[in-house]
């Protein structure tokens, strides 16, 4: 047995007897490894006493749960039908062009994973895409190549200067 499901095992005998143990359970994995490894789904089931179809339908309604590792930023990017009518198919395509990628898929310097998602609830000012989680509204090329230069920025220590 690797380290990656002894890791998850002792998770599974700290979060089993908990009730409702079964999210803080996916959230310490998420934590832990960075994703739920699909190869650990039995084992949660037969600790909690689930079918692996439940532990699999809990992992997959939540979007803060995946089964494969991702980068450091999410994006995705809205293809409901409102999104689509004002411009969202452009942006898909703009985006996986710009980024060399297809849904699914992560960059090569492992900081953005590309994804599909099918309403952010932000109709009235499509097209919208998700940034982890920030919601960016009336998104055009030009505002999506400003957010993906901002995620590749180091974040600067703020320091007071005092006359």
């Amino acid at each position: 047995m690797n380290a990656k499901n002894n890791n998850v095992d002792q998770l599974i005998e700290q979060y089993k007897t908990l009730p409702g143990g079964l999210l803080p359970l996916l959230h310490a994995i998420k934590h832990a490894l960075g994703y739920i490894p699909e190869s650990t789904v039995g084992s949660i089931a037969k600790g909690f006493n689930l079918s692996r179809a439940e532990v699999h339908g809990v992992i997959s309604f939540y979007h803060d749960f995946n089964t494969q590792p991702v980068g450091h930023h999410r994006v995705q990017i809205c293809r409901a039908e409102a999104c689509q009518s004002m411009g969202s198919r452009q942006i898909e395509s703009y985006a996986k062009q710009s980024l060399g990628i297809e849904y699914g898929e992560t960059t090569s310097d492992g900081m953005v994973t590309l994804e599909p998602v099918y309403c952010l609830g932000n109709c009235a000012c499509s097209p919208s895409i998700r940034i982890n989680d920030d919601i960016y509204a009336r998104v055009d090329k030009s505002r999506f190549d400003q957010l993906i230069s901002e995620l590749n920025m180091p974040e600067l220590d703020k320091v007071e200067i005092s006359s």
